[in-house]
Order: structure tokens, then sequence, then C-alpha cells
């Protein structure tokens, strides 16, 4: 049996070295020209609060697998709303579900949808804004000593008057062991300020409290550089990771999404010295 040696972790002293070069990666990375190719670009779309953060939420909620096919799939299911999912979601109701109809991408279909669009609409009835239920949630966390994405997950399907069982697995759950990756995406969209790429309309939690958006590319590269020590792609993991970021910038550790994207899949590099461990 192979038994893989333990991941090398980089010291504090070695981080600091690595951070103007991760720095550097993010500023050429984070530019306006990234939104084309991004679903982020579907919240630069709008002007509204409302739809830009439905737009933004459907495309999180579906950005899985190769950025130009979720672009495609999100900018379909937004003409189906005729380019006004506010609007859309507030007047939904069953006879419109056949405008939902024919629609796939992946395992997500139009019961999805219907069931996402009630919950939206419940919310949207119960409080001022989506950011308002967010901040709900983060409120019941905090005094439940609990993710509040697990309350968010929660909480979000109690608001559905028609749900598919098979939705749930749509929007992630921290209590789980979930990196929450998606949710985590949407929330840097939305919280982060002064970036050329994320809208920053929220103000319900600061950037300094965001976890890093944890996917494929970023496991990779987080582990070949040393910045995690664990093995498993999970909750704990996503945590330890941003650990590792705050200790280079405790205000905005998810600004390095970009560098360690930009590293995984856009050719960017670092130095033969500082990889750490052969993943």
């Amino acid at each position: 049996m192979n038994i893989r040696p333990p991941l090398r972790r980089r010291s504090y002293s070695s981080l600091m070295e690595l951070k103007p070069l991760l720095d550097e990666i993010n500023d050429e990375v984070e530019q306006p020209d990234y939104i084309q190719h991004d679903p982020v670009q579907f919240m630069h779309m709008f002007t509204d609060k409302k739809d830009i953060e439905l737009a933004g939420f459907f495309a999180a909620t579906m950005a899985w697998g190769r950025r130009d096919i979720v672009v495609a799939k999100v900018d379909d299911l937004l003409k189906r709303m005729n380019y006004r999912p506010h609007e859309f979601v507030m007047s939904y109701e069953q006879k419109d579900y056949f405008a939902l109809k024919g629609f796939k991408h992946r395992t997500f279909k139009p019961i999805d949808i219907h069931g996402l669009i009630l919950a939206l609409q419940n919310i949207y009835h119960e409080y001022s804004d989506f950011e308002s239920f967010w901040k709900r949630c983060r409120d019941i966390g905090f005094e439940q000593k609990r993710p509040f994405l697990a309350v968010f997950h929660e909480r979000f399907f109690s608001m559905s008057s028609d749900l598919a069982s098979r939705t749930r697995k749509h929007v992630s759950d921290p209590e789980k062991g979930s990196t929450c990756k998606r949710l985590y995406m949407y929330l840097r969209w939305t919280i982060r300020k002064n970036s050329p790429v994320d809208v920053g309309i929220w103000n319900f939690m600061e950037p300094s409290e965001l976890l890093i958006p944890f996917d494929v590319h970023v496991a990779r590269q987080a582990r070949k550089y040393g910045l995690i020590s664990r093995r498993s792609d999970d909750w704990k993991t996503v945590n330890q990771l941003t650990e590792t970021l705050s200790l280079m910038n405790p205000d905005d550790p998810a600004r390095y999404d970009y560098a360690l994207f930009g590293i995984g899949a856009l050719d960017y590099s670092l130095p033969v010295r500082f990889i750490l461990n052969k993943v």
C-alpha cells in the first residue's frame, strides 16, 4: 500500500517572502477584462440591487464546470426570465413553469429552479432584500455558534413552498463538510469593495470574514505551495487555507482567490523554489 507523505506547510517568514509574488499575480488577474470570461459578468449587467443579487445567485449556484459553459447556461436562464430576474421571481406562478422547460445544466433542472424561485419569492416578501436575509442567517449563526452558511441552507429551503428533495444538493451545507465554494464565490462577488471585478453591493459582513472559494485549481496550488497541510477537500481545509491567507492580508484574504486561480488555470507561475509539495 502506498502511503502518501504528509504535506509540508510554509513557515511564516517564507509566507511573507511569497506574499509580494501572489499580490503581483492577483493584481494582474483581477482586472476588468476578467469579467467577460466569468459568471460574475451577470452581476454587471444590471443596475437595480435586487436584479444584481439575484443574477449573481443564479450564476453562482450553477457555477460548476467550464466557465464558458456556465456563462452560456446562466445566459439561457436569464433570457427565459426576460433579463428581469427580480420581476420574474416576484410574479412567478405555477403557470410560468413553462418558461423553464427544457433548461438543463449538468444535474440542474427546471424542478430545481422552480424550488429556488419559490424560496426567493418568499424571502423577498418577508425581507427588504436578499442581503437582509443573509444578515439574519449570519446573526443566527453567531447566536447558535454554527457556520452561518449552515443556517442559510436550513432557512433558505424552509422558505420554499414546493421543493424537491433533490434541489437541496445545489446549495452547500458546511455542516456536511462541504467547502461551500459557490456560496463563498457569491459572497466574494457581493462583499468585496473597490474591486474591478467584484461588485461589492452588500455590507452585512466584512471582507475579512470571507473564506476562500475552494475549487480544484485553488486546492492544487494551495497544497503545492504549502499553504495547507490537509489532503481532504472539506470545510476544515477551507478554514485552514483562509487562516494562512489571512496572515498575508487579514483585511481581505479572499482576494488571493484570483492569484491561486491564475496559477492553476491561467498559466501564471511562481518560481520553482517555492514548491513545497508534489501534488
